[in-house]
């Protein structure tokens, strides 16, 4: 999430229980968590306060989790997991590490929101400039989304133009600009996607198919002058896990400097994930604009965007594009962040994250080879894709022709032994550093079990 979690489709049922929270069979049904969803819906639309959350891609009960630590989860029945979602990427260090929660307790000590500038914000925006030298000027927020939808403002404040180039199957957030979908045709404007998103707003979306760098310029040679912003995820992690095919990030910086369009590069789910600068640093490619997230919060609410000062200095006070937010900088939000940032920098972090996401992605593929099951897989930095196709998807297409069945089956064969994986065949996956090499070995057994099955 992007830096969230996007909406779902497909239905299941769900059902009654005892709310008892002592550990249960693995086959006994009547749990604890599907007391707590039963009780959940009758005050939370579905029973949870982000779609995913509710397993409809994936069918059954959702999992109530009540405590983590280090790379594992524990339900409301008690239950154990290897949590490969974490928190959908915050907790890139794993669940409740001691650093962090000892900054969170300091700074709650002192008091949980002021309305007021404080020093661990300044020290936040100085830790992420001097990491991303595409930041200039940063302004912190408190969501992935608020960033997003924040950037987005500043590039039509900044440039005078209306529309945005966005693309099939990336996330932005559930601002409206951004809940689009792709017309009927490469060069159409988008449809909304989600009710109560007024078509004029979809109207100034035009959404294009991801790594298509000539589908890009063929809009702009028809609306460059009507053109304010082209948003990509730099490396694709709500449609799974896409990587961008070379010359499409560099042609984007390419078109946008010809246009004088902002580029914006959405780095909450990538920023800190898979480089310690991020996608940009990985690939080399400096952004006018980039929002950030998940990673700089450590697992608290904080978003962030930020980028040339040319263009940040239309910000109000500074200038007339408004963005305001109570919480914004919070100190405690904050104080996570800084000390999760802080973990990320002790030698060779990055390098034993991506061999543990490497290994796990290499891993599964050769047990589904061993069982003869259609499948792909791969990873980058602290990320992961699982496929159920014969190749590694370059698309949105390509992604959505995976075969979900499989995927769905194989979800809750790993969850039955104790691996939780994302509730959708469209989300990547994460591992943190508290991934070693008994969790890895771990969760291959079980998916050489489960693959076996799926045969």
């Amino acid at each position: 999430m992007s830096a969230a979690e996007p909406p779902q489709s497909a239905n299941s049922a769900p059902s009654g229980g005892s709310e008892a929270a002592k550990p249960r069979a693995w086959g006994d049904h009547t749990s604890a968590n599907e007391a707590l969803f039963a009780r959940a819906q009758r005050s939370i639309p579905a029973g949870v306060n982000s779609p995913v959350r509710a397993f409809r891609s994936v069918g059954g009960t959702p999992r109530f989790i009540v405590r983590g630590e280090g790379p594992y989860i524990f339900d409301a029945d008690g239950r154990r997991y290897i949590d490969y979602v974490c928190s959908w990427g915050p907790a890139i260090a794993g669940h409740a590490h001691p650093a962090v929660v000892s900054a969170v307790q300091s700074a709650a000590a002192s008091g949980l929101s002021f309305g007021a500038p404080t020093r661990q914000e300044v020290e936040l925006a100085e830790a992420l400039i001097a990491r991303l030298p595409s930041l200039e000027l940063v302004r912190l927020v408190s969501s992935g989304t608020e960033a997003t939808m924040s950037a987005l403002r500043l590039a039509r404040g900044y440039t005078g133009r209306s529309k945005i180039v966005k693309f099939e199957g990336c996330y932005h957030g559930h601002g409206d600009s951004l809940l689009v979908k792709a017309g009927s045709g490469a060069l159409t404007f988008g449809q909304p996607s989600s009710a109560g998103v007024p078509a004029a707003i979809a109207n100034e979306t035009i959404v294009l198919p991801y790594n298509d760098l000539a589908a890009v310029q063929e809009a702009f040679a028809a609306d460059g002058d009507a053109i304010a912003a082209v948003i990509v995820e730099p490396v694709a992690g709500n449609m799974n896990l896409v990587l961008p095919q070379p010359g499409f990030l560099e042609g984007l910086r390419s078109v946008c400097d010809r246009w004088a369009a902002v580029l914006i590069f959405d780095e909450v789910m990538t920023g800190f994930r898979v480089h310690p600068r991020g996608a940009q640093g990985r690939y080399a490619i400096t952004p006018d604009l980039t929002t950030l997230g998940k990673v700089i919060g450590g697992g608290m609410p904080v978003g962030a965007f930020g980028g040339k000062r040319a263009i940040m200095e239309q910000i109000a006070p500074l200038g007339p594009v408004y963005q305001a937010g109570t919480l914004s900088g919070n100190p405690v939000a904050v104080a996570a962040g800084l000390a999760t940032l802080a973990l990320t920098e002790a030698p060779g972090f990055y390098d034993a994250l991506e061999g543990t996401a490497r290994s796990l992605a290499d891993g599964l593929v050769e047990a589904a080879k061993r069982h003869n099951v259609v499948f792909a897989a791969q990873a980058l930095g602290g990320m992961f894709g699982i496929y159920f196709a014969s190749a590694v998807p370059k698309s949105y297409d390509e992604v959505m022709a995976c075969d979900k069945t499989r995927f769905n089956h194989f979800f809750h064969a790993m969850l039955d032994a104790g691996i939780y994986l994302a509730p959708s065949a469209y989300e990547a996956g994460f591992v943190s550093s508290a991934h070693g090499d008994a969790e890895i070995d771990e969760t291959l057994a079980a998916a050489d079990r489960a693959f076996a099955a799926l045969r």
